[in-house]
């Protein structure tokens, strides 16, 4: 096998494309930075046992594992680092005042999460502790709109849905409670031959409200369909109302669209759950929503909701970037030249200086002006 040969779906990033990355990086950081989000860096690894707490199988089949030498415990590299952060807070901060923090780091999956996905993703997000109202819900919802408005994308595709539906479904019927893991993947395949089957012996109510989500999708008008359809509780009243109103926050912003069996994340979200879809990618690009329970494993529940999207995949369908500006300089030792060019880098200009024998080669950049000696002085020449 060829040395340099790389896994599947693991892939270097080559100059232009890693520039497009990190600068999207920067803006998202100093932006989280404007709302008063602070920054976090999670470790790599951890046990796995603090690293999947709460986390659901998803997480759980997607995160690499490995033997600590030192300890002979077994570790997992990060496949997610919503509930890295959440450790944090609960365990670390222990503050009781509302916490804002964000991060940006390296994951890894043992499988690719969609088509063409990369199993070495560029995880970048934002999360809000102790505040359980809407306002939180909202705000996260702004940030990831925001956040692919850096991008370039003004009117992606903003679909919702809520897990409290399904669960106050559920909560009325012992029998579906059992299979709560079935239903969720039959209803996210929208399997209604499969649902059908499944929910044989169930109450007549209970049945009929999941025979009835698969085809509770569209626009924001599905979610007077679903107040019809649906049965009266309490629980699914409420979602329907947060959806009405975090959708009327999105209006103008996003072409918004509800899809009440859209539940992936459902093993531990909590409510109003998000996706975010751009042309040019089948797979959604930010995710996002309320989990107030993943606290609950580090030994304090805290209200919480946030979003991710990755870096990598957002920047594959940005235009290449263009070369950077830049200076050429002669190589020399000499001070008046190494002072120059120390003030004009420190000025945020790009000084090259020229290898012998190499004076004209600039792949990553733009050479249009040149530092000549005229006279003793060190000046600055337009190239045509």
């Amino acid at each position: 096998m060829p040395t340099w040969l790389l896994p599947e779906n693991i892939a270097d990033v080559l100059p232009s494309e890693a520039r497009k990355i990190e600068e999207l990086r920067r803006l998202m950081l100093d932006t989280f930075r404007t709302y008063g989000y602070e920054l976090v860096m999670p470790p790599m690894l951890e046990y796995v046992e603090s690293l999947l707490a709460g986390a659901g199988q998803d997480t759980d089949s997607k995160t690499f594992k490995l033997v600590d030498s030192m300890s002979g415990r077994l570790l997992g590299l990060r496949a997610d680092m919503t509930t890295q952060v959440a450790r944090i807070d609960a365990h670390l901060l222990n503050r009781d005042t509302v916490t804002r923090l964000c991060y940006a780091g390296t994951v890894l999956h043992t499988r690719p999460s969609g088509l063409h996905a990369t199993r070495e993703q560029l995880q970048i997000g934002a999360e809000i502790y102790g505040h359980a109202g809407l306002e939180a819900d909202a705000e996260i919802q702004e940030l990831a709109l925001a956040s692919l408005a850096l991008a370039g994308f003004e009117q992606p595709r903003l679909d919702m849905s809520h897990a409290g539906v399904l669960r106050a479904i559920l909560a009325e019927d012992a029998a579906a409670q059992r299979d709560e893991q079935l239903l969720h993947g039959l209803l996210k395949a929208k399997d209604l031959p499969g649902i059908e089957e499944a929910s044989r012996g169930y109450a007549e109510a209970t049945r009929a409200a999941l025979m009835a989500l698969p085809n509770l999708y569209g626009d924001v008008d599905v979610l007077a369909a679903a107040r019809e359809v649906l049965p009266a509780l309490p629980g699914i009243t409420r979602a329907l109302a947060e959806l009405a109103a975090l959708a009327g926050c999105a209006i103008g912003r996003a072409r918004v669209a509800i899809d009440l069996a859209d539940l992936r994340g459902y093993q531990y979200e909590s409510g109003a759950m998000f996706a975010l879809y751009v042309p040019g990618l089948p797979n959604a690009v930010a995710r996002g929503g309320r989990y107030d329970h993943v606290g609950e494993a580090f030994g304090r529940a805290r209200p919480a909701t946030g979003f991710s999207l990755d870096l990598r995949e957002l920047a594959r369908l940005l235009p290449t970037a263009d070369r950077k500006h830049a200076i050429r300089a002669p190589w020399g030792n000499a001070p008046e030249l190494r002072e120059k060019i120390a003030q004009l880098r420190r000025s945020g200009d790009i000084v090259i200086q020229s290898m012998p024998g190499h004076e004209n080669v600039q792949d990553e950049f733009e050479c249009d002006r040149v530092l000549v000696l005229e006279q003793g002085n060190w000046i600055l020449k337009n190239l045509g």
